[in-house]
């Protein structure tokens, strides 16, 4: 048994239960993620193949055209709050 993996059970045995089991949830997770590919091997059918997510941050850049000088000023209808 390695260090870090001596230092993972130590640092397990002091969890609440709760977070226990969340540990073995991630665990879970990640075996399998690891074991599904991503890119397609040139023995595999590319039916089969689970394509990596796209990233949608950024995606709506440009998209805003116009926004009016005083956006950042406060709100008439909120003034008596400030």
């Amino acid at each position: 048994m390695t260090s870090a993996t001596k230092n993972i059970i130590n640092k397990l045995e002091t969890l609440p239960e709760s977070m226990v089991n969340e540990v073995e949830d991630f665990i879970d997770f990640l075996k399998a993620k690891h074991s599904k590919k991503f890119y397609q091997d040139s023995n595999t059918d590319s039916n089969n193949v689970v394509e990596e997510p796209i990233s949608l941050y950024g995606s709506a850049k440009g998209t805003i055209l116009y926004i009016s000088d005083d956006f950042n000023e406060p709100l008439d209808e909120l003034k008596e709050y400030m």
